[in-house]
């Protein structure tokens, strides 16, 4: 297996293991600073994905899919990050601490979240392509970066989905499902 896709799935488990070990500290076990300590410490799994993917590229690795994978990963951790952490909050905090029954969105309320996600998936794109850029411009050889410049139409094709999923429940709002 290559070296940055290994990165790339640790990181991920990186991620929900700091989430998941702070939240058990902060409901389970009472510990609110120590569990937030671990939920802030969730963009150092991103620090370590980009200084990864650098040191080898700089090293002299041809820019393969997974390079340009871990430029959309981090495009996606940054933007969606802070949301998915409250998102896993909210439910373990109604699971086992008490806490109030996270929100289902409907109607027009559906659709507004899905305009902020539009926004979210925007900002990623744009991390996105600015790593890749920036990944491209330090291997400084276009003949080994082909893989990195693909990905900027799939990147397109990502927005261009999200674009059309909020303008769908904009237009065909989610109904509330009837209780029998």
């Amino acid at each position: 297996m290559n070296v940055i896709l290994a990165i790339i799935i640790g990181c991920e488990i990186g991620f929900w293991v700091l989430i998941v070990a702070g939240l058990v500290l902060r409901y389970l076990l009472g510990k609110q600073r120590a569990g937030l300590v671990l939920l802030a410490l969730t963009p150092l799994v991103d620090l370590i994905l980009l200084v990864a993917t650098v040191v080898d590229l700089r090293a002299g690795a041809t820019a393969g899919i997974v390079h340009g994978l871990a430029a959309v990963y981090l495009g996606m951790s940054i933007a969606y990050g802070h949301k998915m952490i409250a998102w896993a909050d909210a439910r373990f905090a109604y699971s086992f601490a008490g806490g109030r029954r996270p929100v289902q969105y409907y109607g027009a309320r559906y659709a507004k979240e899905c305009w902020k996600d539009v926004v979210r998936t925007i900002v990623a794109v744009l991390i996105a392509a600015g790593l890749l850029q920036l990944l491209t411009l330090l291997v400084g050889d276009p003949s080994k970066t082909e893989a990195l410049t693909g990905l900027y139409p799939i990147l397109g094709i990502v927005l261009m989905i999200d674009l059309i999923w909020a303008v769908g429940y904009t237009l065909w709002p989610k109904k509330q499902p009837v209780l029998a």
